[in-house]
């Protein structure tokens, strides 16, 4: 035996503070954006079935919720829109309306707790009677006439005090034509962050259930991108650098973290991952059935999206984790 050469790696891993000194990568309560779903009503506050956990909540019940955000140190929100079925029109026109709900949800936040960061989902398809991302003509969504439509949103967020405009909806040219209303505006200053990967994913489902938001007909491979591909990633998101993107998300998170990787390693915006419902969704259901750790899957999942390369992670879990973070102190 004393004549065997080999590396003694395990040396940096022979107790826990030993390895703690050598951990690469942290995962911080400032990483984290927590979504909300602002609905309409009064004293409405509806467990999305898909989603334990997760909730529709009216206007009224906003200030609890923002509470329990804050009082957990989570710093970024990301807010979306859920009308009612009367409320939706062919052109989504409740995504730009003055008083929208996203709108008036942010107008509360940046008031009563104004350190928070308020990003705003920029899309239409909560809002459309048909449940697609832009205008609809002939069973086909136009992508030119719906940038219109996109900048017009962007433009009524920024004016409720929106710190940032998350255009979601995969369009072509979207990112060019939203900087040009917010600069046209006056709005200079607010980001972009663009959902600049987004996949044609299976693992949106539970989402639709809580946004209300599924394609009435057919559905989003035109405008979403092949789950396959992944060359295509690169000139997705190089385009939305070139139209003036401040930040560049990778949607969903899970199967896509070679993604997060190539996104980091070829270009210098801030990186986010979405940790969409679906894999939210798997992690609550096997822990509800006593079937996994829920607490140490889900800081090793999220480490391995921080590790992939992401710099911010919009998350379902941020509350747990907050409290898991502090339980760590």
């Amino acid at each position: 035996m004393k004549d065997i050469q080999f590396n003694r790696h395990r040396r940096l891993r022979s107790s826990a503070n030993m390895r703690a000194l050598v951990r690469e990568t942290y995962l911080h309560k400032e990483d984290l954006i927590y979504p909300i779903f602002i609905i309409d009503g009064e004293q409405v506050k509806n467990e999305v079935s898909s989603m334990p956990g997760v909730f529709q909540i009216s206007m009224d019940n906003l200030n609890e919720e923002m509470e329990e955000v804050t009082g957990l140190g989570i710093k970024s929100v990301i807010l979306f829109g859920v009308p009612h079925e009367h409320d939706k029109d062919e052109q989504g026109s409740g995504a730009f309306h003055h008083n929208g709900l996203v709108q008036k949800a942010t107008r509360f936040i940046k008031k009563e707790f104004s350190d928070v960061i308020v990003i705003a989902d920029t899309c239409l398809c909560e809002y459309t009677s048909h449940g697609h991302c832009g205008i609809v003509e002939d069973g086909k969504i136009l992508n030119d006439r719906s940038l219109d439509l996109l900048a017009k949103t962007a433009v009524s967020q920024a004016e409720a005090g929106a710190d940032i405009i998350a255009p979601s909806n995969m369009m072509d040219g979207f990112v060019t034509a939203i900087r040009a209303g917010l600069d046209e505006a006056g709005y200079h200053d607010i980001p972009v962050m663009s959902y600049a990967v987004k996949y044609s994913s299976a693992f949106y489902g539970p989402f639709r259930e809580a946004a209300n938001g599924a394609p009435q007909f057919g559905d989003r491979k035109t405008y979403q991108m092949d789950p396959a591909n992944r060359i295509e990633a690169f000139r997705e998101a190089e385009s939305d650098v070139m139209e003036g993107a401040d930040f560049l998300i990778v949607k969903p998170a899970l199967s896509y973290l070679d993604i997060i990787r190539d996104v980091k390693n070829n270009f210098s915006l801030p990186v986010v991952a979405y940790n969409v419902s679906g894999e939210y969704s798997m992690i609550k259901a096997a822990a509800q059935n006593g079937w996994i750790d829920e607490k140490a899957i889900v800081m090793e999942m999220l480490t391995g999206m921080k590790r992939a390369g992401a710099d911010l992670i919009i998350t379902y879990h941020s509350k747990d984790v907050a409290r898991w973070l502090d339980e760590q102190k």
